[in-house]
């Protein structure tokens, strides 16, 4: 075997190892790559190597370096934390989509309760209606958590609208259609930051040495002889 063939057979079984560690199908793997999963299938079988771009990004998904993938042999440690988190991953949904079904749980046990009080289920849609900010609310929280942060755009503009929707319909006899202006500049400020970027990790550097340089002058000033000293 030439050294050539022996590296795609490396790297084959690596992503192979990867992608099971992930719990994840060579559909969804390719899915996530934006590649087929028949050339997921002939990566792992060691019949062709990806670019080194993707290379990097199934490395970014299991949370390891490329080096990862080029190696024979793998301390069992590195394999088992990413079988961690990626049932920390799932156990992450799981909580998620469990708390906003208990959102639409209580909903409904107030629907039902004030239909049977009432006789009847006429404006009790407004209910549900009312569960879809709350839902975004707990999606915000849990995503800020756990989620990707680019995710939180979409989520604060459902609530925004979700919001403007409620009050609407809470308050339909005043057909106070005109308050759904106020989702439009809310919108443009949600589409103008998320298209902001910044580092936080030199927001945070940038700030601690402003904090630094203000305690140095500040204790610059502390030894300087006042006019009464001299």
């Amino acid at each position: 075997m030439s050294d050539t063939d022996e590296l795609k057979y490396t790297i084959g079984e690596n992503i192979a190892e990867l992608r099971k560690a992930m719990q994840l199908t060579q559909l969804e793997l390719s899915d996530k790559l934006n590649y087929s999963d028949k050339a997921v299938s002939k990566w792992e079988r060691g019949e062709s190597i990806p670019d080194i771009s993707v290379l990097k990004q199934i490395a970014d998904m299991a949370g390891v370096k490329v080096d990862f993938l080029l190696q024979r042999e793998h301390p069992p440690e590195v394999v088992a934390e990413i079988v961690t988190d990626a049932h920390q991953n799932r156990n992450h949904l799981i909580i998620t989509l469990l708390s906003c079904s208990v959102v639409w749980l209580i909903a409904t046990i107030i629907f039902v309760t004030l239909a049977i009080n009432r006789n009847g289920v006429e404006n009790l849609g407004i209910i549900f209606i009312f569960s879809i900010p709350v839902t975004m609310i707990v999606l915000l929280v849990f995503n800020s958590l756990w989620g990707k942060p680019k995710l939180n755009f979409l989520i604060i503009t459902i609530l925004v609208w979700s919001i403007l929707l409620s009050v609407y319909l809470a308050l339909l006899p005043y057909n106070i259609w005109l308050i759904f202006i106020i989702g439009i500049p809310s919108q443009i400020i949600i589409i103008l930051w998320s298209g902001f970027k910044f580092d936080q990790k030199k927001m945070i550097s940038a700030m601690l040495k402003s904090a630094d340089r203000f305690n140095t002058r500040h204790k610059h000033k502390e030894k300087e002889p006042s006019s009464d000293e001299q």
